[in-house]
């Protein structure tokens, strides 16, 4: 690895900096990960995902097996359906929730798996 002789990057630096810079996603890009990221930070959110990964459940299934109330609940769902993970639809009085792709579980676990911790 070259040393910086400066504070300031040389010219080669410079150049293989920008280099890396034109590869990155865009900004759009980069928040929506970041959103799908941060939706997956949480052991509550985490479950919802392996309870959906056996097909659709209503709300008041998902409060019962994580014994959580209904706006907490709610609360997690949202997140996940803003980052894409889930979509819902309305019958009668409760809304059922799904994976809005079969293949999410299997993409999370190899993100998991693919840790070392």
């Amino acid at each position: 690895m070259k040393m910086c002789q400066t504070d300031k990057p040389s010219p080669e630096q410079l150049e293989r900096l920008n280099e890396r810079l034109e590869r990155l996603p865009d900004d759009d890009k980069i928040e929506r990960d970041s959103l799908a990221l941060k939706a997956l930070a949480d052991p509550t959110r985490l479950k919802i995902i392996h309870l959906l990964s056996e097909g659709e459940l209503c709300v008041c299934e998902i409060m019962a097996a994580l014994e959580k109330p209904q706006p907490t609940v709610s609360h997690h769902l949202n997140i996940l359906k803003r980052a894409g993970f889930l979509k819902s639809e309305k019958v009668g009085v409760w809304v059922h929730y799904m994976l809005s792709d079969d293949s999410i579980p299997s993409k999370v676990e190899y993100l998991l798996n693919d840790l070392e911790y």
